[in-house]
């Protein structure tokens, strides 16, 4: 029996014998890479805007929203519409680097979009469809245009998953990159936090690059991401950002902003830099910009464009419905204001969460832009090193130097794994990122309603809550141990 047809008339046990078939099946054969899988054993067959139907029959609100790739919600009427023109319309579906009407219009709508300072002097490369092969494509283009190989990059981050974007995040097994700090309030590396902690970060920088004894010669290019998303939910000042523009254009090192997760209205601006304001050199884009279909491009300064022709290919990026469906995102997202929206709505959603770390000691702190949210899960209990670290920090800052607004407890991945156990439970879809896997995050189409969100906040509530009282009564959950068939799912 197929999926849809037990969805639309089987029985219940039917529907659940689907699914857990399913669900047995993909233990059994695939790989143990897979990630998403393990911890949400859902089997969508249908979906839209927000929802999504399980095989089960069950329906879920979905904040992961393909790790962000889904700006407009699964299947929105204008993206399957494009999608239907180009099907409809005998257009070929792969044709390498070919020009074509529908990559012309896809370029046009984007660079519409851009930063005005790089918009009018752009190059686009369209790369793999993965945004990891778009960061590979901006390092080895910094490298070829300025003769150079370092590249700066910082704690926290987060690139991709292949060679050169994996040494260049933050959890690279071989130092292959400079790594600097990235500013933050709740773990500043400084201890202090704030504008005080952003401004040492910058200093630190600074003395990195300008100190002839630092180890570190004149790099090829800055990595950064103007909110780490994998990293944490972690925001960068804006100040902040405008330093580190600064300090690699008087230095001629090529600033490249990844946008992979943070661009198309997602943290309330069209693109994060442009809270800032500034205009990075190179751009790493996907996800979003290919509509919900796979796509990734970087565009950059026109006067980098030193590549000789093939310096960088790929057999799949000529995907005609990918860039179909981006320029209608593109276009949706800009003429209706939606990051506007997703500022205004991810301020409400923040304010209301942030209540949640006055009411329970284990949610550490909520942050975010736009919708980019996340809550960082801690054990308020434990004297780890984390807290130690950062009440020695306190007392080691000079009197004249602000203090910490409170102190970091330890990370708990526990407390967050079991907070996104308890939303799937009660039909929110919620991914876990951050150190330690510690950070709950909300990654909600742009779409998102005023009485959606509301269900999302009430159901993420209600987990948090139910989490924290048993972790009260019951003191710290222990590791779970986990049988053969578990670990393989």
């Amino acid at each position: 029996m197929a999926v849809t047809e037990s969805m639309a008339g089987g029985a219940p046990g039917e529907a659940g014998a689907v699914h857990e078939g399913i669900l047995r099946r993909q233990s059994a054969r695939e790989s143990s890479a897979r990630t998403y899988a393990r911890a949400l054993p859902i089997v969508p067959v249908r979906a839209r805007g927000l929802t999504i139907e399980g095989a089960d029959g069950r329906r879920y609100l979905d904040c992961l929203s393909g790790a962000g790739t889904l700006a407009l919600g699964h299947n929105h009427p204008v993206v399957l519409e494009a999608i239907r023109r180009v099907l409809d319309s005998g257009a070929p579906l792969s044709v390498l680097d070919l020009a074509t009407p529908v990559k012309d219009a896809f370029i046009t709508e984007l660079f519409r979009t851009l930063p005005p300072g790089l918009a009018g002097r752009a190059r686009v490369q369209f790369c793999g469809p993965a945004g990891t092969d778009a960061v590979e494509a901006a390092l080895k283009l910094v490298r070829a245009a300025t003769g150079r190989t370092g590249i700066l990059a910082f704690t926290g981050a987060y690139h991709g998953m292949t060679a050169g974007a994996l040494a260049a995040s933050g959890g690279a097994s071989d130092v292959q990159v400079t790594r600097l700090p990235y500013p933050q309030d709740y773990r500043c590396p400084f201890g202090v936090g704030g504008p005080r902690g952003a401004e040492l970060a910058a200093r630190w920088t600074e003395s990195l690059l300008d100190d002839p004894k630092s180890g570190v010669p004149l790099p090829a290019g800055m990595i950064l991401e103007p909110v780490q998303g994998e990293g944490g939910v972690i925001p960068s000042p804006d100040d902040w950002l405008r330093r580190m523009r600064h300090l690699t254009a008087v230095r001629s090192v090529p600033l490249i902003a990844d946008e992979i997760q943070t661009g198309v209205g997602r943290t309330g601006a069209f693109w994060a830099v442009d809270h800032s304001g500034i205009t990075p050199d190179v751009m790493v884009l996907s996800k979003a910009i290919g509509g919900s279909l796979p796509l990734a491009v970087i565009v950059y300064r026109g006067d980098l464009d030193v590549w000789q022709p093939g310096a960088h290919a790929g057999t799949f990026r000529g995907n005609q419905l990918a860039m179909a469906a981006g320029t209608a995102t593109l276009a949706h997202v800009r003429e209706n204001g939606l990051a506007d929206r997703a500022a205004a709505l991810g301020h409400r959603m923040l304010f209301q969460l942030a209540a949640l770390a006055d009411r329970f000691p284990c949610v550490g702190e909520v942050r975010g832009r736009g919708l980019m949210i996340g809550l960082e899960l801690v054990d308020p209990e434990a004297d780890g090193a984390a807290s130690r670290t950062g009440s020695t920090a306190a007392h080691l800052t000079a009197p004249a130097e602000p203090q910490p607004t409170r102190t970091p407890h330890p990370a708990s991945p526990d407390l967050a794994a079991a907070v996104q156990r308890e939303c799937l439970e009660r039909g929110l879809i919620v991914e876990l990122g951050g150190r330690h896997a510690s950070v709950v995050r909300l990654l909600p189409p742009l779409t998102i309603s005023d009485e959606q969100a509301t269900a999302v906040l009430d159901r993420l509530t209600d987990a948090v809550e139910a989490v924290a009282r048993r972790h009260e009564a019951e003191g710290p959950p222990q590791q779970r141990r986990q049988g053969p068939a578990e670990r393989a799912g």
